[in-house]
């Protein structure tokens, strides 16, 4: 069944505990938990505290991003994706989403995806590769990840799907969605207004609904499908002055998406892009 959770990071930089009493009073199905250098987010004892408080299931954990959280767990990348997934095992999380190497992680760019896929069989939790997009420094492009950004070109297992990341890159997210098939495990809600070549130089995590990315059909033919994995509210919180504006915000993005994924499944589905684009509306320019 199709759960609808929201990330510690929505609520950046409030405390783990602001996150799950947000989620609660929002509505959300459960929390996804970014890693990061609050000693909260690192131990499993003091995450299952707050589960049951807030009564707020631990669907996912997000392994620490390097330029956040170079000292977490130590620097071995390796060791943060395995230290990632004891933890959520620990917690009953089912997938651990984690971002592609950089390129000068040279030992572990290599190994990759041999470390994601053993690591999963290892832990019986589910890595998902997220999908990343291009660096420009000054005019000129620079491949910053390797083996890439776009895990859909990579022989990985399971991958999470970000609007925003989408939108930097260029990509049509229902073309990407579609594309993946089964391999797209997990979803981060959120939305982006273009790509670095129109200007825009940073991650926007907008609200689903206010950039220009087709969440509302990718959640729709997700909903048709019947597919089983998580929506992750990961949006920017941080221009709401008082807690009832940031409460509004997660409530609108929840809503959008109970909204978009109650569609019931198509009669005629299929996974061409013919048979999808019957079913679904043609998005406004």
């Amino acid at each position: 069944m199709m759960r609808i959770g929201m990330s510690t990071s929505c609520v950046y930089p409030l405390s783990t505990e602001h996150a799950f009493r947000y989620a609660r009073l929002a509505g959300y199905d459960g929390v996804e938990v970014m890693v990061t250098r609050d000693e909260v987010t690192q131990s499993a004892k003091s995450l299952l505290t707050l589960s049951a408080r807030y009564g707020m299931p631990i669907l996912s954990i997000h392994a620490p991003v390097l330029l956040l959280t170079h000292f977490v767990w130590g620097r071995d990348p390796q060791v943060k994706l395995e230290r990632s997934a004891e933890l959520a095992k620990a917690v009953g999380a089912e997938t651990v989403v984690v971002h592609p190497p950089f390129r000068w992680q040279s030992d572990y760019a290599a190994g990759f995806l041999d470390i994601v896929r053993s690591t999963a069989t290892d832990s019986g939790v589910e890595i998902a590769v997220e999908n990343m997009f291009p660096w420009k420094v000054g005019s000129r492009s620079l491949a910053a990840y390797s083996p890439g950004w776009d895990p859909s070109a990579m022989d990985c297992d399971a991958v999470t799907l970000d609007f925003s990341h989408a939108a930097l890159s260029g990509l049509d997210s229902l073309d990407f969605a579609a594309e993946l098939g089964d391999r797209l495990r997990h979803v981060h809600l959120c939305d982006g207004s273009g790509a670095l070549d129109d200007s825009r130089v940073f991650d926007e995590h907008l609200l689903p609904g206010h950039g220009g990315q087709p969440v509302a059909e990718v959640l729709r033919m997700l909903a048709a499908r019947r597919w089983d994995g998580s929506i992750v509210a990961e949006v920017n919180t941080r221009k709401a002055r008082t807690e009832d504006e940031r409460l509004a915000l997660l409530r609108e993005t929840l809503d959008f998406a109970r909204t978009h994924a109650a569609v019931a499944a198509h009669p005629r589905f299929s996974r061409s892009r013919r048979a999808l684009a019957s079913m679904l509306p043609v998005r406004r320019s």
